[in-house]
Protein backbone atom coordinates (compact mmCIF):
# COMPACT_ATOMS: atom_id res chain seq x y z
CA UNK A 1 0.00 0.00 0.00
CA UNK A 2 2.98 2.33 1.42
CA UNK A 3 4.84 1.37 -2.46
CA UNK A 4 1.29 2.16 -4.24
CA UNK A 5 1.03 5.57 -2.74
CA UNK A 6 4.12 6.51 -3.08
CA UNK A 7 4.25 5.38 -7.14
CA UNK A 8 1.14 7.29 -7.27
CA UNK A 9 2.37 10.47 -5.60
CA UNK A 10 5.29 10.52 -7.59
CA UNK A 11 3.67 10.06 -10.85
CA UNK A 12 0.96 13.02 -10.06
CA UNK A 13 4.14 14.78 -9.57
CA UNK A 14 5.71 14.13 -12.52
CA UNK A 15 2.54 15.02 -14.75
CA UNK A 16 2.31 18.81 -12.74
CA UNK A 17 5.25 19.21 -14.85
CA UNK A 18 5.41 20.47 -18.58
CA UNK A 19 7.33 16.30 -19.25
CA UNK A 20 8.06 16.15 -22.69
CA UNK A 21 10.28 13.40 -23.32
CA UNK A 22 7.49 10.93 -23.60
CA UNK A 23 9.52 8.96 -26.52
CA UNK A 24 12.05 7.71 -24.24
CA UNK A 25 9.80 6.61 -21.29
CA UNK A 26 6.35 7.55 -19.91
CA UNK A 27 5.22 7.36 -16.47
CA UNK A 28 3.43 4.49 -15.29
CA UNK A 29 -0.44 4.73 -15.91
CA UNK A 30 -2.74 3.98 -13.28
CA UNK A 31 -4.40 1.44 -15.10
CA UNK A 32 -1.17 -0.73 -15.28
CA UNK A 33 0.09 0.32 -11.57
CA UNK A 34 -3.19 -1.31 -10.46
CA UNK A 35 -2.98 -4.23 -12.42
CA UNK A 36 0.54 -4.67 -11.52
CA UNK A 37 -0.27 -4.52 -7.80
CA UNK A 38 -3.61 -6.75 -7.76
CA UNK A 39 -1.78 -9.77 -9.86
CA UNK A 40 1.44 -9.31 -7.53
CA UNK A 41 -0.36 -10.23 -4.87
CA UNK A 42 -3.02 -12.71 -6.49
CA UNK A 43 -1.27 -14.47 -8.65
CA UNK A 44 2.26 -14.22 -8.17
CA UNK A 45 3.01 -17.67 -8.38
CA UNK A 46 5.04 -19.38 -11.01
CA UNK A 47 2.28 -20.03 -13.93
CA UNK A 48 4.83 -22.99 -15.14
CA UNK A 49 4.44 -25.05 -12.17
CA UNK A 50 1.33 -27.83 -11.48
CA UNK A 51 -0.49 -26.17 -8.84
CA UNK A 52 -3.95 -25.07 -8.96
CA UNK A 53 -2.55 -21.62 -7.60
CA UNK A 54 0.19 -21.62 -10.63
CA UNK A 55 -2.67 -22.58 -13.12
CA UNK A 56 -4.68 -19.64 -11.74
CA UNK A 57 -1.62 -17.59 -12.65
CA UNK A 58 -1.15 -19.47 -16.23
CA UNK A 59 -5.03 -18.56 -16.92
CA UNK A 60 -4.02 -15.07 -16.31
CA UNK A 61 -1.15 -14.77 -18.53
CA UNK A 62 -2.99 -16.49 -21.27
CA UNK A 63 -5.84 -14.00 -20.78
CA UNK A 64 -3.48 -11.25 -21.38
CA UNK A 65 -1.68 -12.52 -24.43
CA UNK A 66 -5.45 -12.71 -26.02
CA UNK A 67 -5.84 -9.05 -24.74
CA UNK A 68 -2.95 -8.07 -26.90
CA UNK A 69 -3.97 -10.43 -29.95
CA UNK A 70 -7.50 -8.77 -29.99
CA UNK A 71 -5.94 -5.54 -29.99
CA UNK A 72 -3.40 -5.66 -32.88
CA UNK A 73 -4.99 -8.75 -34.48
CA UNK A 74 -3.37 -12.01 -35.66
CA UNK A 75 -3.99 -15.30 -33.02
CA UNK A 76 -2.59 -15.60 -29.50
CA UNK A 77 0.05 -17.61 -30.03
CA UNK A 78 2.07 -15.31 -32.55
CA UNK A 79 2.85 -12.98 -29.45
CA UNK A 80 5.78 -13.71 -27.52
CA UNK A 81 6.09 -11.35 -24.25
CA UNK A 82 10.27 -10.40 -23.48
CA UNK A 83 12.22 -7.56 -22.00
CA UNK A 84 11.43 -5.35 -24.69
CA UNK A 85 12.08 -4.00 -28.52
CA UNK A 86 15.94 -4.03 -28.11
CA UNK A 87 15.72 -7.83 -26.76
CA UNK A 88 13.50 -8.56 -29.85
CA UNK A 89 15.26 -7.28 -32.56
CA UNK A 90 18.40 -8.87 -31.83
CA UNK A 91 16.19 -12.15 -31.36
CA UNK A 92 14.92 -11.67 -34.54
CA UNK A 93 17.96 -10.82 -36.63
CA UNK A 94 19.77 -13.41 -35.35
CA UNK A 95 17.22 -16.06 -36.09
CA UNK A 96 17.39 -14.45 -39.66
CA UNK A 97 21.30 -15.03 -40.23
CA UNK A 98 21.32 -18.58 -38.87
CA UNK A 99 18.26 -19.80 -41.68
CA UNK A 100 19.40 -17.62 -44.26
CA UNK A 101 21.76 -18.35 -46.54
CA UNK A 102 25.50 -16.82 -45.57
CA UNK A 103 25.67 -14.24 -48.45
CA UNK A 104 21.65 -13.44 -47.68
CA UNK A 105 21.05 -9.71 -48.00
CA UNK A 106 19.02 -7.38 -45.92
CA UNK A 107 17.64 -4.23 -46.96
CA UNK A 108 17.32 -1.61 -43.66
CA UNK A 109 16.22 2.34 -43.37
CA UNK A 110 18.84 4.36 -42.26
CA UNK A 111 17.17 5.74 -39.66
CA UNK A 112 16.25 2.97 -37.67
CA UNK A 113 16.78 2.67 -33.94
CA UNK A 114 20.49 2.28 -32.76
CA UNK A 115 19.14 -0.65 -31.69
CA UNK A 116 18.35 -2.07 -34.57
CA UNK A 117 20.98 -0.70 -36.51
CA UNK A 118 22.97 -2.54 -34.24
CA UNK A 119 22.12 -5.71 -34.22
CA UNK A 120 21.35 -5.73 -38.55
CA UNK A 121 25.43 -5.14 -38.23
CA UNK A 122 26.03 -7.73 -35.97
CA UNK A 123 24.45 -10.42 -37.38
CA UNK A 124 24.72 -9.16 -40.83
CA UNK A 125 28.26 -7.60 -41.21
CA UNK A 126 29.15 -6.59 -45.21
CA UNK A 127 25.52 -7.42 -45.69
CA UNK A 128 23.37 -4.20 -45.46
CA UNK A 129 21.54 -2.58 -48.51
CA UNK A 130 20.91 0.91 -46.95
CA UNK A 131 17.09 2.03 -48.23
CA UNK A 132 16.73 5.20 -50.40
CA UNK A 133 14.55 7.45 -48.75
CA UNK A 134 12.70 11.05 -49.41
CA UNK A 135 14.05 14.33 -47.59
CA UNK A 136 11.63 13.05 -44.21
CA UNK A 137 13.19 9.72 -43.92
CA UNK A 138 10.29 8.15 -45.71
CA UNK A 139 10.68 4.80 -47.67
CA UNK A 140 8.06 3.84 -50.43
CA UNK A 141 6.90 0.34 -50.72
CA UNK A 142 8.13 0.91 -54.46
CA UNK A 143 11.88 1.13 -53.08
CA UNK A 144 11.41 -2.22 -50.97
CA UNK A 145 10.06 -3.83 -53.73
CA UNK A 146 12.89 -2.52 -56.06
CA UNK A 147 14.94 -4.10 -53.00
CA UNK A 148 13.65 -7.54 -52.94
CA UNK A 149 13.78 -7.81 -57.13
CA UNK A 150 17.57 -6.96 -56.47
CA UNK A 151 17.65 -10.11 -54.47
CA UNK A 152 17.84 -9.51 -50.65
CA UNK A 153 16.59 -11.92 -48.45
CA UNK A 154 14.79 -9.38 -45.43
CA UNK A 155 13.52 -5.91 -44.78
CA UNK A 156 13.63 -3.80 -41.81
CA UNK A 157 11.98 -0.65 -41.74
CA UNK A 158 10.04 0.88 -38.47
CA UNK A 159 6.69 2.10 -38.59
CA UNK A 160 7.28 5.79 -36.31
CA UNK A 161 10.60 7.17 -36.26
CA UNK A 162 11.23 7.48 -31.94
CA UNK A 163 13.39 11.10 -32.84
CA UNK A 164 11.41 12.87 -35.64
CA UNK A 165 7.81 11.20 -35.57
CA UNK A 166 7.95 10.59 -39.33
CA UNK A 167 5.40 7.44 -40.01
CA UNK A 168 6.51 4.76 -42.59
CA UNK A 169 3.98 2.90 -44.49
CA UNK A 170 4.86 0.10 -42.74
CA UNK A 171 1.57 -1.48 -43.76
CA UNK A 172 2.01 -1.54 -48.07
CA UNK A 173 5.64 -2.40 -47.11
CA UNK A 174 4.63 -5.61 -45.54
CA UNK A 175 1.99 -6.50 -48.49
CA UNK A 176 5.17 -5.73 -50.24
CA UNK A 177 7.16 -8.39 -48.29
CA UNK A 178 4.06 -10.86 -48.08
CA UNK A 179 3.90 -11.29 -51.87
CA UNK A 180 7.46 -11.87 -52.21
CA UNK A 181 7.94 -13.99 -48.90
CA UNK A 182 10.44 -12.08 -47.93
CA UNK A 183 10.28 -11.44 -44.28
CA UNK A 184 9.98 -8.51 -42.79
CA UNK A 185 11.00 -6.48 -39.39
CA UNK A 186 8.91 -3.47 -37.91
CA UNK A 187 9.82 -1.77 -35.05
CA UNK A 188 6.34 -0.48 -33.46
CA UNK A 189 8.01 0.67 -30.27
CA UNK A 190 6.98 4.80 -30.92
CA UNK A 191 3.31 3.43 -32.93
CA UNK A 192 2.05 1.29 -30.38
CA UNK A 193 0.42 3.55 -27.83
CA UNK A 194 -0.02 6.59 -29.82
CA UNK A 195 -1.51 5.18 -33.15
CA UNK A 196 -4.09 2.28 -33.82
CA UNK A 197 -2.49 -1.25 -33.09
CA UNK A 198 -4.89 -2.93 -35.17
CA UNK A 199 -3.40 -4.63 -38.42
CA UNK A 200 0.24 -5.03 -36.66
CA UNK A 201 -0.95 -8.75 -36.17
CA UNK A 202 -2.18 -9.77 -39.26
CA UNK A 203 0.69 -7.78 -41.27
CA UNK A 204 2.98 -11.05 -41.84
CA UNK A 205 5.66 -8.89 -40.07
CA UNK A 206 7.84 -9.67 -37.11
CA UNK A 207 7.12 -6.99 -34.86
CA UNK A 208 8.77 -5.72 -31.78
CA UNK A 209 7.46 -3.05 -28.94
CA UNK A 210 8.71 -1.70 -25.55
CA UNK A 211 5.68 -1.16 -22.95
CA UNK A 212 7.50 1.63 -21.06
CA UNK A 213 6.78 3.72 -24.32
CA UNK A 214 2.86 4.15 -23.41
CA UNK A 215 2.14 3.77 -19.53
CA UNK A 216 4.01 0.04 -18.97
CA UNK A 217 6.71 -0.87 -16.54
CA UNK A 218 10.13 -1.00 -18.35
CA UNK A 219 11.42 -4.73 -18.74
CA UNK A 220 8.33 -5.93 -20.90
CA UNK A 221 7.53 -5.76 -24.61
CA UNK A 222 6.08 -7.95 -27.46
CA UNK A 223 7.58 -10.01 -29.98
CA UNK A 224 5.15 -10.84 -32.83
CA UNK A 225 5.96 -13.58 -35.12
CA UNK A 226 4.67 -13.70 -38.17
CA UNK A 227 1.92 -15.97 -37.92
CA UNK A 228 1.39 -18.90 -35.63
CA UNK A 229 3.10 -21.75 -37.19
CA UNK A 230 5.43 -19.95 -39.71
CA UNK A 231 8.86 -19.98 -37.06
CA UNK A 232 7.88 -23.24 -34.73
CA UNK A 233 11.61 -23.40 -34.05
CA UNK A 234 12.14 -19.73 -33.13
CA UNK A 235 13.61 -18.98 -29.64
CA UNK A 236 15.15 -16.63 -28.18
CA UNK A 237 16.94 -17.95 -25.56
CA UNK A 238 17.18 -21.88 -23.93
CA UNK A 239 16.31 -23.28 -20.99
CA UNK A 240 12.51 -23.86 -20.09
CA UNK A 241 9.06 -24.23 -22.69
CA UNK A 242 7.81 -20.78 -21.29
CA UNK A 243 5.74 -18.91 -24.10
CA UNK A 244 5.26 -21.45 -26.51
CA UNK A 245 8.87 -22.51 -26.36
CA UNK A 246 10.20 -19.31 -27.90
CA UNK A 247 11.59 -18.21 -24.85
CA UNK A 248 13.55 -19.89 -21.76
CA UNK A 249 12.43 -17.57 -18.40
CA UNK A 250 9.78 -17.45 -16.21
CA UNK A 251 6.95 -14.94 -16.98
CA UNK A 252 6.90 -11.90 -14.99
CA UNK A 253 2.60 -12.04 -14.99
CA UNK A 254 2.42 -9.00 -13.08
CA UNK A 255 4.51 -6.60 -15.38
CA UNK A 256 3.26 -8.61 -18.33
CA UNK A 257 -1.04 -7.52 -17.08
CA UNK A 258 0.33 -3.87 -16.80
CA UNK A 259 1.23 -4.02 -20.50
CA UNK A 260 -2.15 -5.14 -21.65
CA UNK A 261 -4.09 -3.25 -19.28
CA UNK A 262 -1.24 0.20 -20.54
CA UNK A 263 -1.52 -0.97 -24.20
CA UNK A 264 -6.25 -1.40 -23.80
CA UNK A 265 -6.22 2.12 -22.22
CA UNK A 266 -4.30 3.75 -25.37
CA UNK A 267 -6.29 2.26 -27.69
CA UNK A 268 -9.34 3.60 -26.08
CA UNK A 269 -7.60 7.24 -25.70
CA UNK A 270 -6.55 7.13 -29.59
CA UNK A 271 -10.66 6.84 -30.46
CA UNK A 272 -11.66 9.81 -28.68
CA UNK A 273 -8.53 12.40 -28.51
CA UNK A 274 -5.73 11.75 -30.97
CA UNK A 275 -7.34 14.49 -33.48
CA UNK A 276 -7.40 17.43 -30.11
CA UNK A 277 -3.79 16.26 -29.51
CA UNK A 278 -2.45 16.50 -32.78
CA UNK A 279 -4.21 20.02 -33.38
CA UNK A 280 -2.28 21.02 -29.90
CA UNK A 281 0.80 19.95 -31.53
CA UNK A 282 0.71 21.73 -34.52
CA UNK A 283 -0.22 24.72 -33.21
CA UNK A 284 2.42 24.97 -30.65
CA UNK A 285 4.52 24.34 -33.99
CA UNK A 286 3.12 27.34 -35.76
CA UNK A 287 3.98 29.67 -33.06
CA UNK A 288 7.03 28.70 -32.18
CA UNK A 289 8.32 29.25 -35.93
CA UNK A 290 6.97 32.54 -35.08
CA UNK A 291 8.49 33.10 -32.47
CA UNK A 292 12.33 32.08 -33.03
CA UNK A 293 13.03 33.29 -36.19
CA UNK A 294 15.41 30.82 -38.02
CA UNK A 295 13.70 27.70 -35.92
CA UNK A 296 12.76 25.03 -38.23
CA UNK A 297 10.67 21.20 -38.09
CA UNK A 298 12.58 18.34 -39.02
CA UNK A 299 10.04 16.73 -41.55
CA UNK A 300 7.33 19.51 -41.12
CA UNK A 301 5.43 18.25 -44.42
CA UNK A 302 5.41 14.31 -43.32
CA UNK A 303 2.45 12.33 -41.82
CA UNK A 304 3.94 12.62 -37.73
CA UNK A 305 2.83 11.13 -34.76
CA UNK A 306 0.87 13.31 -33.41
CA UNK A 307 2.80 13.99 -30.02
CA UNK A 308 6.62 14.38 -31.74
CA UNK A 309 8.40 17.57 -32.86
CA UNK A 310 11.60 17.83 -33.54
CA UNK A 311 12.85 21.31 -33.70
CA UNK A 312 16.16 23.12 -34.82
CA UNK A 313 16.86 25.56 -32.52
CA UNK A 314 18.09 28.96 -33.78
CA UNK A 315 21.20 29.25 -32.05
CA UNK A 316 22.90 27.86 -29.18
CA UNK A 317 23.89 24.14 -28.17
CA UNK A 318 21.30 21.64 -27.62
CA UNK A 319 22.98 20.76 -24.35
CA UNK A 320 22.74 24.13 -23.12
CA UNK A 321 18.81 24.28 -23.86
CA UNK A 322 18.14 21.24 -21.98
CA UNK A 323 20.06 22.75 -18.95
CA UNK A 324 18.06 25.72 -19.16
CA UNK A 325 14.58 24.04 -19.70
CA UNK A 326 15.37 22.02 -16.93
CA UNK A 327 15.54 25.02 -14.59
CA UNK A 328 12.23 26.05 -15.71
CA UNK A 329 11.00 22.36 -14.66
CA UNK A 330 10.43 21.39 -18.47
CA UNK A 331 11.87 18.05 -19.55
CA UNK A 332 12.72 17.83 -23.43
CA UNK A 333 15.69 15.86 -24.61
CA UNK A 334 18.34 15.96 -27.86
CA UNK A 335 16.90 12.48 -29.87
CA UNK A 336 16.97 9.12 -28.50
CA UNK A 337 17.82 8.67 -25.20
CA UNK A 338 19.95 5.87 -25.31
CA UNK A 339 22.22 7.56 -27.51
CA UNK A 340 22.78 10.56 -24.61
CA UNK A 341 26.60 11.25 -23.90
CA UNK A 342 27.83 9.60 -27.05
CA UNK A 343 29.84 12.01 -29.78
CA UNK A 344 28.46 13.58 -32.96
CA UNK A 345 24.84 14.51 -33.98
CA UNK A 346 21.70 12.26 -34.08
CA UNK A 347 22.69 9.49 -36.69
CA UNK A 348 18.50 10.07 -38.09
CA UNK A 349 19.45 13.80 -38.51
CA UNK A 350 22.72 13.17 -40.48
CA UNK A 351 20.68 10.16 -42.66
CA UNK A 352 18.70 13.35 -43.70
CA UNK A 353 21.19 15.51 -44.53
CA UNK A 354 21.21 18.03 -41.71
CA UNK A 355 24.46 19.81 -41.31
CA UNK A 356 26.15 18.75 -38.01
CA UNK A 357 26.28 22.27 -36.66
CA UNK A 358 22.48 22.20 -37.19
CA UNK A 359 21.91 19.04 -35.71
CA UNK A 360 23.87 20.34 -32.34
CA UNK A 361 21.17 22.58 -32.00
CA UNK A 362 18.52 19.88 -32.33
CA UNK A 363 15.98 18.97 -29.57
CA UNK A 364 12.98 16.46 -29.42
CA UNK A 365 9.72 17.49 -28.23
CA UNK A 366 7.42 14.36 -27.11
CA UNK A 367 3.78 14.70 -25.58
CA UNK A 368 1.95 12.02 -24.04
CA UNK A 369 -1.98 11.54 -23.44
CA UNK A 370 -1.73 12.98 -20.08
CA UNK A 371 -0.47 16.50 -21.84
CA UNK A 372 -2.29 19.24 -21.69
CA UNK A 373 -2.47 22.43 -23.52
CA UNK A 374 -1.44 24.59 -20.59
CA UNK A 375 1.72 22.33 -20.38
CA UNK A 376 2.33 23.35 -24.48
CA UNK A 377 1.50 26.31 -23.97
CA UNK A 378 4.25 26.72 -21.23
CA UNK A 379 6.48 24.89 -22.83
CA UNK A 380 6.44 27.88 -25.68
CA UNK A 381 6.75 30.68 -22.95
CA UNK A 382 10.15 28.42 -21.48
CA UNK A 383 11.95 28.26 -24.89
CA UNK A 384 11.32 32.22 -25.88
CA UNK A 385 12.73 32.79 -22.28
CA UNK A 386 16.28 30.50 -23.17
CA UNK A 387 16.08 31.51 -26.72
CA UNK A 388 16.76 35.40 -24.91
CA UNK A 389 19.11 34.45 -22.59
CA UNK A 390 21.49 32.05 -25.21
CA UNK A 391 21.06 35.09 -27.35
CA UNK A 392 22.15 37.65 -25.42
Amino acid sequence: MIWGLALRALAVSLLAMPYFDHNATTALADCAREAWLRVQAEHWQNPSSPTRAAARARIRLDSYREAVAVLLGGEPAQYVFNSGATEGAHAVLRYWSERLPAVARIAVARTEHSAVLAAAGRFFPGRIDWLAHDSAGVVSAATVQAAILDGVAGVVVMAANNETGVVQPWSEIAAACRVSSVPYLCDATQWLGKLPGAGLGASGAWVIASGHKFGAPKGVGILKLPTGRSAPDFCSQGGGLQEGGHRAGTEDVASISAFSAALVECEQKHVIWESQREGWRRAFERELLASLPGTSIVAAGADRLWNTVFALMPHGDHARWIARLEKRDVQVSTGAACTTGKDGPSHVLAALGVPAEQARRALRISSGWGTTEAHWSNLLVALREVAAELGQ
